[in-house]
């Protein structure tokens, strides 16, 4: 019973990081609306939040090892519920970016200290197990609350709810974890590589910049090219200090081995390609079809239940098809299910005419996500697990921040100067574009997957 407090606890703050990718997306028309976004600036409330996200995981699981797990999930809590007060206030385009990167801050401090209690807490085997499900049930919880509460606070209180709800939700969290948590010990020894983690989050968002102005103002324009080049120049820098540092945030020897670096390349297409569709799921059930906050939240039951039973599906999979063959498949059904989505995606369609694709979309996108991190983590050393988390979550972070900026631009292609039933229509076929796209790209990941070779399933295969 003891341990059983904690671990709720633990659970909530899986959930909280799990619900804002939900619970923002269904806000997100409503957000545009009254606060002033542009087509183009609306991903900004997704990318604001994902590129300091997946930029600071690394620092942030550094200094769970080096400052205690339990103060920084406290400060995480904190730090999430300070910038979701301030997203909940803004009122126009700027404010509330700002808020969402800071927001971002907080839950890359958030999520490794919650997944590193984790697994510190429960001993090895059937107890951390069990406490690992407990972890990865709450987060898929989260996603599903996110979608209903999203819905339901929009349509009441207005979208300045999604953000609001998140600080209570914070503050208790924090308060109870100096009840139920064990005490941190003295800081350990250590270095910080606070300049990689801040040259590198740099270089990707101005990576991500670069892509996000190219359609609109074109890719040789000025700024474009000039973002281009300190991204460049930002990442180079980042690799020579990785090179070079004592205590890197990223050991460069990782990547030589091939099931990291494998699992980092299906982790970037899966980022690029299928982590975007909820985003122009959510346009089309309130662009095209019309509906509220509230129905949205309900429509998006049903890829987030697709998506779990691919969860659960990956786990019976792997020890019969191994981690290639099981990416595979995933990859086969979640490229055809969101072809089939993108095929169906039309002005005068309906939501039982959507479920085919979405269905497939979200098995092969359950199937894909839960393989794709086994993978990263196969052949890494224990003590070095933690770096390779991080990695594993900066580049799908990354990959989603890039991938729908770029997806952005083919969707609002041929909108402009539109109203009624002609933007209506045009927006419906952008949407579709973009998510035939992503349909596309994500087929690439085989080809990634094909590099891993038979190793991965004999290695699988003997552990089970």
């Amino acid at each position: 019973m003891r341990s059983v407090i904690p671990l709720v606890l633990l659970g909530l703050g899986s959930s909280i990081t799990a619900l804002d990718f939900t619970v923002v997306y269904v806000a997100l028309p409503q957000i545009a609306r009254e606060a002033g976004f542009s087509p183009y600036a609306l991903q900004w409330v997704v990318s604001g939040y994902a590129v300091p996200f997946g930029g600071f995981l690394l620092l942030g699981g550094r200094l769970s090892d080096l400052l205690g797990r339990r103060r920084m999930f406290v400060a995480g809590l904190l730090l999430y519920g300070a910038a979701s007060l301030l997203g909940g206030l803004a009122s126009s385009p700027a404010p509330l970016v700002c808020a969402r990167a800071l927001q971002g801050l907080g839950g890359a401090v958030l999520m490794p200290a919650t997944l590193s209690l984790v697994v510190t807490m429960f001993a090895e085997g059937p107890a951390r197990n069990r406490a690992m499900t407990v972890w990865a049930t709450c987060g898929a919880a989260g996603l599903s609350l996110g979608a209903l509460l999203g819905g339901v606070l929009t349509r009441a209180f207005g979208w300045e709810a999604v953000f609001f709800v998140n600080v209570p939700l914070t503050t208790v969290g924090a308060a109870a974890a100096f009840a139920v948590l064990t005490p941190d010990g003295r800081r350990r020894a250590g270095g910080l590589d606070l300049p990689g983690a801040l040259i590198g989050t740099a270089g990707v968002t101005g990576l991500v910049f670069a892509v996000a102005q190219g359609p609109q103002r074109g890719w040789t324009s000025p700024g474009a090219l000039a973002s281009a080049a300190a991204a460049a120049g930002l990442l180079a820098a980042f690799l020579v200090i990785e090179a070079r540092s004592r205590e890197p945030l990223l050991p460069p020897r990782l990547l030589a081995n091939r099931h990291t670096a494998a699992g980092a390349g299906v982790i970037l297409v899966y980022g690029l390609t299928l982590q975007c569709v909820p985003y122009f799921l959510t346009l089309h059930f309130q662009d095209v079809l019309g509906y509220d906050a509230a129905a949205s939240g309900l429509a998006f039951l049903g890829p987030t239940l697709a998506i779990t039973a691919g969860n659960l599906a990956a786990e019976r999979l792997i020890p019969r098809l191994g981690l290639r063959g099981t990416l595979i498949l995933g990859m086969a059904v979640g490229a055809t299910g969101t072809a089939v989505l993108a095929w169906r995606l039309s002005a005068d369609g309906s939501y039982l005419g959507l479920l085919a694709g979405v269905v497939g979309f979200g098995v092969g996108a359950g199937l894909w996500f839960s393989t794709m991190f086994i993978l990263a983590s196969t052949g890494v050393a224990p003590q070095e697990q933690g770096v390779v988390s991080g990695l594993s979550s900066t580049v799908l972070q990354a990959g989603s921040a890039a991938g729908l900026a770029v997806l952005v631009a083919v969707a609002g292609r041929g909108t402009a100067g539109l109203t009624g039933e002609a933007l209506r229509a045009a927006t419906a076929g952008g949407l579709r574009s973009a998510v035939l796209v992503a349909a596309v790209i994500s087929v690439t990941g085989v080809v990634v997957t094909l590099a891993l070779g038979p190793a991965g399933r004999d290695r699988l295969a003997d552990r089970a």
